[in-house]
């Protein structure tokens, strides 16, 4: 098989396609769309999102130090795309995409109702890396409605039904393959 090469670009994939809630210093809320998002530390549980700092919630988060990641359903695939396209400057995104704030429990961001998990974070650190700021937010909260969960409490992907972002274009996650460790049983 031959190897093409391609200039240098972001070809990770897939990554998710998240709402990002943040809210500016009256506490109106504001939904920012990003697939530049991550884990990055499990004790403290942090999550990384990465924002360009001419987008207008890069300002409220660094001004608020709190945002809520919020982990669509592919049913909300249009919203999700919605508030990657429009400006919280001009647009009250969640009125635009039909979606509901619900308070969160540790932050004043809110999280999205139509979402079926939410990451309640408090900034850690921010940092410049060119076009976009790594905003490192600690895990605060988790919440999860009871939709998505088994019979025994634990997540079931297949009733979240997440999707992510590839490259311009929006997929489903598929089938399961094993869990973690089945290489060595």
């Amino acid at each position: 098989m031959a190897r093409i090469i391609k200039r240098p670009h972001t070809a990770l994939y897939p990554v998710p396609a998240v709402l990002v809630t943040c809210v500016d210093q009256a506490g109106k809320p504001n939904i920012i769309t990003l697939a530049w998002v991550g884990t990055v530390c499990s004790a403290p549980p942090m999550v990384g999102i990465g924002v360009r700092p001419s987008r207008y919630s890069h300002g409220l988060i660094r001004d608020c130090g709190e945002f809520v990641v919020n982990l669509p359903s592919a049913a909300i695939a249009e919203a999700v795309d919605l508030c990657g396209h429009v400006s919280g400057r001009d647009v009250d995104k969640f009125q635009a995409a039909g979606l509901t704030p619900l308070p969160a429990s540790q932050v004043k961001p809110p999280l999205i109702a139509e979402c079926p998990v939410a990451l309640e974070c408090q900034v850690r650190q921010a940092i410049p890396l060119g076009a976009h700021t790594l905003f490192l937010g600690e895990i605060l909260a988790v919440q999860m409605d009871e939709a998505v969960l088994d019979s025994s409490g634990s997540f079931d992907m297949a009733l979240a039904r997440p999707f992510a972002y590839v490259e311009g274009e929006y997929w489903t996650l598929g089938e399961r393959l094993g869990t973690y460790g089945f290489a060595r049983r």
